[in-house]
């Protein structure tokens, strides 16, 4: 069962603790030291990230400067989004600010679960897709139906990915 600390995150609220079962039966748990590069930006995106504990650096280097820190994530946000949309690499990098505790998932983890558990996966789609547009929408403007729309928008991403997958011949 996931840590009951962990389950007043917004990634986990409102989940049944069937879905919780089945999510921790698939969640890889790892601890990063303060300092330590999580991923790099261009390296092969295979897994997501639900940070639990401490704070995460996205950073982003262009080809003419230095890197840049382009977001701080918290405890309850999901970084390593290429994974999840299908992208063969990640765009920016994630560094460990402190002490992180996060869960991770592969690609093909999250396809199984939609297929053994329907209707866990297709609770984590909706947290997953909720956890994005939260941290897509800083910039403290409101548009009318755009945090709906955007969450519509990415889950049916995150389907069609699952589905494209689940379809794809198995080596």
């Amino acid at each position: 069962m996931v840590d009951k600390k962990y389950c007043d995150l917004p990634i986990f609220r409102d989940l049944s603790a069937e879905q919780l079962d089945a999510l921790d039966a698939i969640f890889e748990y790892k601890t990063y030291a303060p300092g330590v590069v999580i991923f790099d930006q261009d390296q092969s995106a295979k897994h997501l990230y639900l940070l639990l504990e401490g704070e995460v650096l996205i950073n982003y280097k262009p080809y003419d400067g230095p890197p840049l820190t382009v977001a701080h994530i918290a405890p309850g946000g999901v970084f390593g989004w290429s994974t999840a949309l299908g992208r063969d690499s990640h765009t920016s990098a994630a560094q460990a600010a402190e002490v992180c505790k996060v869960v991770r998932l592969s690609r093909e983890t999250m396809t199984g679960l939609s297929l053994r558990s329907p209707e866990a996966g297709s609770a984590l789609l909706e947290k997953l897709a909720g956890a994005i547009v939260r941290q897509t929408s800083s910039t403290g403007q409101t548009y009318p139906n755009f945090d709906q729309q955007m969450q519509e928008h990415v889950v049916i991403s995150l389907q069609n990915l699952f589905e494209t997958r689940q379809k794809l011949p198995t080596a």
